[in-house]
C-alpha cells in the first residue's frame, strides 16, 4: 500500500495518525496523573479515572493556543 499511494497515503488509509494520537494521549495520561489505578473498588476506579481525565483535559485547555485569522 505505500507502493500505492505513499507514506502520507497509507496512514490515512489504515488509520494510523488516529493510533498515534491514542497513545499520546494515554501517554500524557500516565506520565502527569500515574501509571496505574490507586482504588480497589470498580465505583472507585471508574471516578478516579474520571477525576484524571478532567484534571488533564482542563490543563489541555489552560495550554491551547488560541487562533484567530487576521485578513
Amino acid at each position: 500500500m505505500i507502493a500505492e499511494r505513499g507514506r502520507m497515503g497509507w496512514q490515512k488509509a489504515s488509520g494510523y495518525t488516529w493510533r498515534a494520537l491514542v497513545e499520546t494521549d494515554i501517554s500524557r495520561f500516565k506520565r502527569v496523573i500515574s501509571g496505574g489505578l490507586h482504588s480497589r473498588t470498580d465505583g472507585r476506579c471508574a471516578t478516579e479515572v474520571a477525576i484524571a481525565v478532567r484534571t488533564l483535559n482542563r490543563m489541555l485547555e489552560l495550554g491551547c493556543p488560541e487562533y484567530v485569522r487576521i485578513l
